[in-house]
């Protein structure tokens, strides 16, 4: 994301709008494509060389803001290493012992002062059996200016392959180097992310942001779970209205407290909020309204109004959620296309507000005279996954709930006490008219769910 200092708003009355660019703006496509460029030819190269041709090209431009803005997002696309023959604090260390052999540490410098040093840089690079030139770069390489730039996007940098395959770095949701295409680092998705960011930023200090979905749900509420954030959800209709039931909802309402809403506020936890804005543009309808804390630099604080919509031609670098989670859901999906049932499958329809949590059914069966289950799956998980998905079953408590549990697991009638009759075991595989079987049975007219 942009750091405060990057961030360009424009504050009118009582709203805050971020000063988006126009991605087709040929002036914007020329900076992004001679950026993109500048990190490529920098491939290998010290972090301090790339900082420093960046600069030259942020004084030769008049929007010095959008042009580090843009850098700025570059490098969130990098992977800077230490790289060195011999670790430098060892360099460093045997360097400074073998001077202080030949003359006092602070001295008066004399003619013989280079012949001096090249002999002390000589027998350290011999003793390190490394080159005098590894010996002399070496010695400070891991200090932040002298890293090499190993890694950008999906291109890694051939003297540092090496270096760049035994990274670490982990970013929360950015893309592992398989999922990179070959041109995923172009000078639109640069400008349109570069947008996303202005955004973003505003989000930091939000002390409230209401949001309403009407699609991809699952994916929308697993990034408000990813990031911690604090939440509510109401059922709503086509129009944003809320309802009374979630059998009724069209979409959903999700309240999520924001960082200057806490006692004490914390700049972290209005990250969190900035960082889930992605999610949003990953569906097809949306709508983002936020209320922003402006202390105007002066003792007077107001509250600003910040919104956004799937109108603002956002996009998103965050992954959506995939069909299916398991095979065993993605077998049963290709069995229900089979199979003589006039009962509908439909995946992850709902969502069940538990207070702090929020459940998030597999499926959905529904028949055409208005009657409908909802439908779980429980597989192949971890002790943890498991202990957690029982407690969100209990706590839902749905007279329409039906659960398909695998036998392998280490649970039993028990776990499920009170509903173990909608509970529908199976060992390899679900057989779709076991499934509808229970859905017969406990079906219930849509609208007259609670």
């Amino acid at each position: 994301m942009l750091t405060a200092n990057l961030a360009r708003s424009r504050t009118r009355e009582d709203t805050i709008t971020p000063l988006f660019i126009d991605a087709s703006e040929q002036q914007y496509q020329e900076t992004a494509e001679e950026l993109i460029q500048i990190f490529e030819a920098h491939l290998g190269e010290p972090k301090g060389d790339l900082e420093d041709t960046i600069d030259q090209l942020t004084i030769a431009d008049t929007d010095y803001k959008v042009v580090q803005g843009l850098a700025k997002l570059l490098k969130d696309e990098c992977e800077f290493e230490t790289v060195a023959p011999v670790e430098p604090h060892e360099i460093r260390q045997r360097l400074f012992e073998k001077a202080n052999e030949s003359y006092p540490i602070v001295r008066q410098p004399t003619l013989g002062e280079d012949t001096q040093k090249l002999e002390v840089y000589s027998s350290v690079a011999d003793a390190l059996g490394i080159t005098l030139e590894e010996c002399h770069q070496g010695m400070y390489a891991d200090l932040e200016e002298h890293k090499r730039l190993v890694r950008f996007g999906h291109r890694v940098s051939d003297e540092c392959q090496d270096a760049a395959e035994s990274s670490t770095t982990t970013q929360l949701t950015g893309d592992s180097e398989e999922s990179y295409a070959a041109d995923t680092i172009t000078p639109d998705w640069l400008l349109t992310r570069y947008n996303l960011a202005l955004a973003q930023a505003v989000l930091y200090d939000a002390t409230e942001m209401r949001v309403r979905v009407w699609d991809s749900f699952a994916t929308v509420f697993s990034y408000v779970k990813l990031f911690g954030l604090m939440h509510r959800i109401y059922p709503i209709d086509s129009n944003g209205n809320r309802v009374g039931s979630t059998d009724a909802a069209d979409g959903y309402e999700a309240i999520l407290d924001g960082a200057a809403s806490l006692f004490s506020k914390s700049r972290k936890y209005g990250i969190r909020m900035a960082n889930f804005l992605p999610a949003l543009p990953l569906c097809d309808r949306w709508e983002m309204e936020a209320d922003i804390l402006d202390d105007g630099g002066g003792s007077t604080t107001l509250t600003l109004s910040f919104a956004l919509d799937d109108t603002d031609d956002l996009s998103s670098h965050y992954a959506a959620q995939s069909d299916f989670d398991s095979d065993v859901e993605r077998t049963l999906a290709q069995k229900w296309e089979r199979a003589n049932t006039d009962w509908e499958l439909i995946r992850e329809d709902d969502v069940l507000d538990l207070g702090a949590e929020v459940m998030l059914p597999d499926f959905a069966i529904e028949h055409p005279d208005g009657r409908r289950v909802i439908f779980e799956i429980v597989g192949f998980w971890t002790p943890e996954y498991l202990a957690e998905k029982l407690a969100k079953i209990r706590e839902a408590n749905r007279d329409n709930l039906i659960v398909a549990v695998s036998e392998r697991l280490d649970c039993s009638s028990e776990d499920f006490d009170g509903m173990d009759d909608r509970v529908l075991w199976f060992k390899s595989g679900i057989h779709v008219y076991d499934v509808v079987e229970l859905a017969e049975e406990y079906a219930i007219e849509a609208f007259s769910a609670e």
